[in-house]
């Protein structure tokens, strides 16, 4: 499927609220709310970054977006082996940063192969 710069930018910003929810619904403890706040920045900076992305830096946000993709799905499964939230309550945003993962790669793949004009 081929996904178009508008829709992808409007599914990195929905990550980016479900993220929001997802540590809004986290215990209020001094370990939760770290991670909670890890996961809050590098969570909404997909969006952000991807959003920000010009021609000239494409590739380059891109790897930004990349990173910050990586560690939001890894602060989802610390949240997961700490027991802070069901497992179930994370499954979609995790399903969601995976996809979004590999669209990423497959674009910077994409880009580094496109002739510079």
């Amino acid at each position: 499927m081929c996904m178009t710069t508008q829709e992808l930018k409007e599914r990195t910003f929905e990550f980016g609220i479900r993220v929001v929810r997802a540590v809004e619904s986290l215990p209020r403890s001094d370990v939760a709310r770290e991670i909670g706040r890890q996961l809050l920045r590098a969570g909404t900076s997909v969006g952000a970054n991807y959003r920000a992305a010009s021609r000239a830096d494409f590739v380059a946000k891109l790897g930004i977006v990349e990173e910050e993709c990586d560690e939001a799905a890894y602060w989802t499964e610390v949240i997961i082996a700490l027991k802070l939230l069901r497992p179930s309550l994370l499954a979609k945003l995790q399903v969601e940063a995976g996809e979004l993962l590999a669209i990423i790669v497959a674009s910077i793949k994409t880009a580094r192969r496109a002739p510079r004009s």
